[in-house]
């Protein structure tokens, strides 16, 4: 419906609407085959290491086509597009479940501690290695391609499915005193990145210079102009933003068009269905649907965060999908397929567990 609106601003480019629905069709099609087909979510980890060897490739695949807006991140051929890495992290999401949920013994309890005998037990090499180099690799595929947002994505599903693996906060501390370290480090060397965090710590520098406002600012006049109660849908003027209205900055038109009340229904939509994500998790009786389910959920709500937090002035601007909201083929494919894992997980957390055998006479 938002996109359909936007189409009708004839500044902000041909209409998008029409794919979107053919998008939109197949992903509820995937998102019911999956439902069917999937019995046990439990056979995904048998595939855990062809899933992530198709994760890396995928990943790998847009470096050998153009940039698109100072990124590699698409692959496009003869008019059709699609963005891999979106299928990627699903397939990444498996593999961390299956990896970590088979050594999560070892990982929790074997190993040395730095920091005194109370501080952090680190895994031995042998078991934290793979899933390691394994992280690195695509967290670095990601930045050769200026996929930073996704690259931040990755980071934050490893840490928090590490954390849930092993029970140990200290991992969360560390993840976040790496997150820190690699920020600074791509805002200093990376000139893409730098700019979006001179935009960040300075929305109105444009205005000052005598050049207008620049997208963010736009964003944030939007924000402002919408209230509590919003203009009311079509009311809004979204053509001011310009590029991205229809995929990283669509947040806004919903934020003046349907105000205050509108976004933070909005958002508690996607907190409900990432606490229900989390809840299946919680619920599941094994380790791998547990750390699938915390994993999937993980992935959406860190996606709602960066776009939410970008586009309102909270942290750096990263090219990321709003999950079902967005203009983007890819990204609502791969969620719908996301919510349908979900479901089979929950579904598996609602059966009754299994009585025991007899015993023989």
């Amino acid at each position: 419906m938002l996109i359909y609106r936007l189409d009708l601003e004839p500044s902000l480019g041909p209409r998008a609407a029409p794919t979107q629905l053919v998008w939109s069709t197949l992903g509820i099609t995937l998102f019911v085959l999956v439902v069917l087909a999937l019995d046990d979510h439990r056979v995904l980890a048998r595939y855990c290491y062809v899933g992530v060897t198709a994760a890396l490739a995928l990943m790998a695949a847009p470096i050998f086509f153009p940039a698109v807006n100072g990124a590699k991140i698409w692959i496009r051929a003869a008019g059709f597009s699609i963005q891999p890495g979106e299928f990627a992290k699903v397939l990444l999401a498996v593999f961390f479940a299956a990896y970590l949920s088979a050594n999560r013994a070892a990982l929790a309890y074997t190993g040395r501690r730095v920091f005194g005998p109370r501080g952090l037990q680190l895994p031995t090499g042998r078991v934290l290695g793979p899933v390691l180099a394994i992280w690195l690799l695509s967290v670095g595929l990601l930045v050769l391609e200026r996929d930073l947002g996704t690259s931040l994505l990755f980071f934050g599903l490893f840490v928090v499915l590490l954390y849930v693996a092993t029970g140990r906060t200290g991992w969360v501390a560390v993840g976040l005193l790496l997150s820190a370290a690699g920020a600074v480090a791509a805002g200093a060397l990376e000139p893409h990145v730098h700019s979006r965090v001179e935009d960040w710590l300075h929305p109105f520098a444009s205005i000052g210079a005598g050049l207008g406002p620049g997208q963010l600012a736009q964003s944030l006049f939007a924000f402002g102009n919408g209230a509590v109660l919003g203009t009311g849908l079509g009311q809004g003027h979204p053509e001011l933003i310009g590029f991205a209205t229809k995929s990283d900055f669509i947040l806004a038109t919903v934020g003046e068009e349907l105000g205050l009340a509108g976004l933070c229904a909005l958002l508690a939509l996607y907190a409900l269905l990432t606490a229900r994500g989390m809840q299946a998790g919680l619920a599941v009786r094994d380790p791998f649907g547990r750390l699938l389910a915390v994993g999937l959920a993980t992935i959406l709500a860190l996606q709602v965060f960066v776009i939410t937090g970008g586009v309102t002035d909270l942290i750096p601007l990263t090219g990321m999908a709003m999950p079902f909201l967005a203009q983007g083929g890819s990204s609502v494919v791969t969620n719908w397929i996301i919510v349908a894992l979900l479901i089979r997980v929950s579904d598996s957390a609602r059966r009754p567990p299994p009585e025991p055998p007899e015993d023989a006479p």
